[in-house]
């Protein structure tokens, strides 16, 4: 969370120019104490009451309890930990930056579904080739789709010149030391970005398998892309993001020949943390999969514009 590693305080960008405003989405107040009340007293034993076999036992034991040792700071009534700061106060910072969230990706939901525009969110750990999927995911549908991109990383434009190259429209923001795209953020990049009406957002966030799972953008679907060069125990090591997904994508299948991935274990594992969730097998590079997840990204369109219809129905619209 934006509690802990106090992203948001570095310069946001939306196609180069600085962007105000975003402050109010990241209140952190956070007082970084250091009173952590650990006190260290090292006490010698006096030989002549302990035996060496004693000595080694004990020693044995430490041993074996240092390796059994987990320091879990996550087991609060928060959810995490933050140096000199309650947890009352954290859940309090948390529930007031998600509530100011929430209500900017609920006006960006409306907006989107005004329009008739599918809104995916891209999300994965850096390098886990969700930009050269996009880019080949993109060539695939631009014959037949309107398709449109908002790029997030900390700094450069070079993921949304790739993009570009495409033909595909796409802005770039950029998110300083922040770590996550937030609902305001993509508000903004709407505005200059237009997407067509009934077109496809694919919304690539910043590469960080933590903080943008707690982070609603408006979008309709969460596509999380594991690639099988970061290991089978990724979903079990960062749940928040896989039990939030609509889709898993594990991606870079055409390395397996070289690594010892367990393609199995690794979705039994996504199983674990979110029963049921739709899992693709796919290769950029080579082309496995691609068209399973264009037919799922289209299925994702007709599925949203549908509940558009039955709303407007419902609204007598």
């Amino acid at each position: 969370m934006c509690t802990v590693c106090g992203c948001g305080e570095g310069e946001v960008r939306i196609g180069g120019k600085a962007q105000t405003g975003h402050g109010e989405a990241h209140e952190h107040g956070v007082e970084h104490g250091h009173a952590h009340g650990h006190d260290h007293h090292h006490h010698g034993s006096d030989g002549d009451h302990h035996s060496s076999a004693h000595h080694h036992d004990h020693a044995h034991e430490a041993h074996s309890e240092l390796h059994r040792r987990v320091h879990h700071y996550g087991q609060g009534p928060a959810g995490t930990s933050v140096p000199g700061m309650s947890q009352t106060r954290l859940i309090q910072i948390e529930t007031d930056i998600l509530a100011k969230n929430k209500a900017y990706a609920n006006a960006n939901r409306q907006r989107f579904g005004a329009l008739g525009i599918v809104a995916l969110n891209l999300l994965s750990s850096p390098g886990s080739g969700k930009t050269t999927l996009l880019v080949k995911t993109i060539e695939v549908m631009k014959a037949t789709r309107d398709v449109a991109v908002i790029e997030g990383d900390q700094q450069t434009d070079a993921d949304a010149a790739r993009i570009r190259a495409t033909g595909a429209p796409a802005i770039q923001i950029n998110t300083g030391k922040g770590c996550h795209l937030d609902a305001h953020m993509v508000g903004h990049a709407l505005d200059a970005l237009a997407p067509p009406r009934g077109s496809v957002l694919f919304i690539e966030n910043v590469g960080n398998l933590v903080c943008p799972a707690a982070f609603d953008l408006g979008e309709a679907q969460r596509v999380v892309i594991l690639s099988v060069t970061e290991g089978e125990d990724k979903p079990l090591k960062y749940p928040d993001m896989f039990a939030g997904a609509d889709l898993v994508v594990v991606n870079k299948t055409d390395l397996l020949p070289h690594l010892d991935f367990d393609v199995e274990q690794a979705i039994a594992n996504v199983g674990k943390v979110n029963a049921g969730v739709k899992v693709l097998k796919v290769s950029a590079r080579s082309g496995e999969g691609l068209a399973a997840f264009v037919s799922w990204i289209e299925g994702a369109r007709a599925m949203q514009l549908a509940g558009v219809d039955i709303a407007h129905a419902v609204a007598g619209e």
